[in-house]
């Protein structure tokens, strides 16, 4: 992937746009367009410090992280794979325990704590099987601890949707 500034990235429509700046929680706004969104946790495992890339690395700290992997399906259909690394440091200064988050979706958790935001937000976009498919990453704070969340729309989700943003 070749993560790039929003500002240098060139959105496809507003929609793309609005769903790929979204700066609040993507599980909460993902919610409003489908009857029943759910999660299918696939990995919750911790990874040493060497699997993390450079970059990863930089925007967290080389440090041992859980990682877990996710598929966000709203009625039914694969919207969005999420991939989240979690520092070791940031798992021991929290009362909730991320690594029985289970099935409930990270962004809820995240949001409802008070004073959590997002930073350091990267876009991209890549072909997948002759598709071009639209992700982001950035890295959220809950507690003024970090954590790094990549998220690929997947062909089924309401970002490639053209009606307009509401």
């Amino acid at each position: 992937m070749n993560w790039q500034s929003p500002s240098d990235f060139h959105f496809p429509d507003t929609n793309a746009k609005h769903w790929l700046l979204e700066k609040e929680s993507l599980s909460q706004r993902l919610s409003l367009s489908c009857s029943e969104l759910s999660v299918e946790l696939f990995t919750s495992s911790k990874v040493q410090p060497d699997r993390l890339s450079d970059t990863e690395a930089q925007i967290l700290s080389r440090e041992a992280c859980l990682l877990r992997e996710v598929i966000l399906r709203g009625d039914r259909l694969d919207w969005v794979y999420g991939r989240t690394l979690i520092p070791e440091s940031s798992l021991q200064s929290h009362a909730h325990d991320f690594e029985n988050q289970g099935e409930l979706p990270l962004g809820i958790t995240v949001f409802s704590s008070q004073g959590a935001y997002r930073d350091a937000l990267q876009v991209g976009a890549i072909t997948v099987d002759g598709q071009v498919l639209l992700a982001r990453r950035s890295r959220l704070w809950m507690n003024e601890t970090p954590m790094l969340v990549a998220e690929l729309f997947l062909p089924q989700s309401p970002v490639y949707s053209k009606e307009e943003y509401n």
